[in-house]
């Protein structure tokens, strides 16, 4: 890659000056200064972030991206989503009777209202990564209102503090990690999380309609690399808080007493959300354009050709423009992580030494805690819960 490139990124030549690959590597480096980051010796040097809102502006471009994609979509069902939300003032706290609708058909209309509440989360919501499960909470006591979402996927293969509290080997990892998904997405929808509604997706996650739900789906089947049976039962889910420390998990308990989400460490700070939105699209048509006959860096087994998942696409367009991909990945923003076992000695099952104690509740029981717990007494303390009205959370104008 000319060295000339990297004396243009403050606009001294005239793009015409430039070929296209060097013209998206000047702004693969402005568009990592625009977010606050330095690129030094090729490596990402990240902002100092304190604050939530600061972290919402790093990703706010990746989420206006997100949405802009989805108008086609969703612009035209938009009335009917807003109609699922409760009108704040109108709300019964008292009656709210939470219950889980599991997302089994993805065009279906619970789908498309899914995807239009996980829009309004401050970070991109992605589609997850092979098994997935979805569920709409609802609350049948108030009209069938939507209260909150979930949304399972398979974990990351290595992720180092999961791997240390649970005491894995590189082998019994391989071996036992299909008992294992994480929560890309749960939280509550407004004006249900401002009773906390957050503490009730969180809990749900882990209730017995999940696991069963899980069961249902993915037990006994044969995955698609490994062509084996797991007879995978779901012991353990992991999450990480995108926006520092989370109210949510920390001391949250279930019917036990004892703590649902267990603080285990943060993540390295590597990933590719400072490279999502119209740049990712750009890097990836320049990862697409340089692959060779269709052929792909993933399993044989995998159906399709071109790049498998983003970490191929950014990997193969930034090695295309110069850049270390390896570097740019390590982009310093830590998430922390939280276990939820759904079993007493998930360690020990997932080591595969013992049988599954379970640890979970039904969704009713669940909800029944949450309500004399959280919600009627922040409830009875505050009034902002009766302020939200649906129309202010339209995405898309008329």
């Amino acid at each position: 890659m000319p060295e000339r490139a990297a004396q243009y990124i403050d606009g001294a030549a005239p793009a015409a000056e430039l070929s296209d690959t060097e013209q998206l590597r000047n702004k693969v480096l402005q568009h990592l200064e625009s977010m606050g980051f330095a690129v030094a010796n090729g490596r990402v040097i990240s902002p100092v972030i304190d604050d939530k809102e600061r972290l919402r502006v790093l990703h706010s471009e990746a989420v206006a991206v997100q949405r802009a994609k989805a108008a086609g979509t969703l612009r035209s069902h938009e009335d009917l989503f807003v109609r699922k939300l409760a009108e704040g003032d109108s709300l019964i706290v008292n009656k709210i009777k939470p219950a889980l609708v599991p997302i089994i058909d993805r065009r279906s209309f619970d789908a498309m209202l899914w995807r239009w509440c996980s829009l309004h989360w401050s970070v991109p919501v992605s589609a997850g990564y092979g098994r997935r499960l979805r569920f709409l909470v609802v609350d049948r006591g108030n009209g069938g209102k939507v209260m909150g979402l979930i949304g399972l996927a398979d974990p990351v293969f290595a992720l180092g503090a999961r791997d240390s509290w649970l005491g894995w080997s590189p082998e019994v990892r391989r071996e036992r990690l299909t008992n294992v998904m994480d929560a890309f997405v749960l939280g509550a929808v407004p004006p249900y999380n401002s009773l906390i509604a957050g503490k009730l997706v969180a809990l749900l996650a882990i209730s017995s309609e999940v696991r069963h739900a899980f069961q249902e789906r993915y037990g006994h089947r044969r995955t698609l690399i490994t062509q084996r049976d797991p007879n995978a039962q779901l012991a353990l889910i992991t999450t990480s808080s995108a926006l520092g420390r989370s109210s949510i998990y920390n001391r949250l308990t279930g019917l036990n007493g004892e703590r649902a989400f267990i603080p285990v460490g943060y993540t390295e700070g590597t990933g590719d959300f400072h490279l999502s939105g119209a740049i990712y699209d750009e890097l990836a048509e320049l990862a697409a354009s340089v692959t060779e006959d269709g052929r792909s860096h993933a399993h044989a087994r995998w159906k399709g050709s071109g790049p498998r998942n983003r970490r191929e696409v950014i990997q193969r367009a930034l090695t295309t423009l110069g850049l270390d991909s390896r570097r740019l990945r390590v982009h310093g923003v830590r998430r922390q992580v939280y276990l939820a076992p759904l079993m007493a000695n998930a360690r020990d099952f997932l080591a595969g030494h013992a049988d599954p104690e379970w640890l979970t509740a039904d969704a009713a029981s669940l909800a029944d805690y949450w309500l004399d717990r959280w919600a009627v007494p922040r409830a009875a303390r505050t009034s902002t819960w009766r302020e939200f009205r649906p129309e202010q959370w339209r995405m898309y104008t008329k």
